[in-house]
């Protein structure tokens, strides 16, 4: 039975918000990477485009492998064969460190992500069971920089951060975050204390952070629109691969 989903232009932008030009991009990067094996084998019964995008609609709908099979016209071991393969070569590589380190600001945060698997997530303010995951931006391009592993949802950001591993990438590079990464060596806003009101000039410095933090916020929301960082049903590490195949096609449809 043929399926219903082809790697034309309708479907390609409509779930992964990429014109044809930057999925064939994203195609021949995992195609790089190894996506068509090493050969010798059973051959794949999708063509690597349509492999490419099958793993997208996954992660933009959410649906899950049952409803998948018939759009693609493949059974459901297939499709959870597919999105395991190439699940992790659709991942964002770090971008490297700036020649003009001194003059870029990147911000980081992180984002509660509803996750299934109750050894990666923990009961979290969101009353939800949640992972923390850490995400630095560059303020200018608002380009993914890198993404960590992801931490239980009860963790505060400062530890989320130094866990994730993130702070070696950022040497020399001014990085901003909010009040809740206060000792970490980030740029973080005045703190109020008892009976110390900020000084005005304080207030305009906070006032400007938070206009320019916001942008961290504005990524979440773009990237939120894969609904697998709405309610992710992958266990062990599969949650920091779509985090970070999320973030590729985030980047791609913001690049020239």
């Amino acid at each position: 039975m043929g399926g219903l989903l082809r790697a034309d232009p309708l479907w390609v932008e409509t779930f992964t918000g990429l014109g044809m030009g930057r999925f064939e991009r994203l195609v021949r990067v995992v195609r790089e990477r190894g996506g068509n094996g090493p050969g010798g084998g059973r051959p794949w019964c999708l063509p690597l485009a349509d492999r490419v995008l099958l793993v997208a609609v996954y992660y933009r709908t959410n649906l899950t492998m049952r409803q998948l099979a018939p759009l693609f016209g493949i059974s459901p071991a297939t499709v959870c064969r597919i999105i395991q393969r190439l699940g992790p070569l659709l991942a964002l590589q770090p971008a490297p460190r700036p020649a003009d380190a001194t003059d870029r600001l990147w911000i980081v945060d992180g984002t509660l992500i509803p996750i299934r698997d109750r050894a990666v997530g923990a009961s979290s303010r969101n009353y939800r069971f949640s992972a923390n995951v850490q995400v630095i931006i560059d303020a200018d391009t608002r380009l993914v920089v890198a993404t960590g592993q992801p931490v239980a949802g009860n963790k505060a950001d400062a530890h989320a951060w130094r866990a994730s591993g993130l702070a070696a990438h950022c040497d020399g590079v001014s990085v901003m975050a909010d009040g809740a990464y206060v000792n970490t060596g980030l740029i973080v806003p005045h703190r109020r204390r008892a009976g110390r009101p900020l000084l005005r000039a304080q207030e305009e410095d906070n006032a400007e952070h938070r206009r320019i933090r916001a942008r961290v916020e504005h990524v979440f929301a773009r990237m939120k629109n894969y609904k697998i960082l709405r309610d992710c049903r992958q266990k062990g590490n599969r949650l920091h691969h779509a985090v970070q195949a999320v973030a590729h096609m985030h980047n791609l449809a913001l690049s020239a």
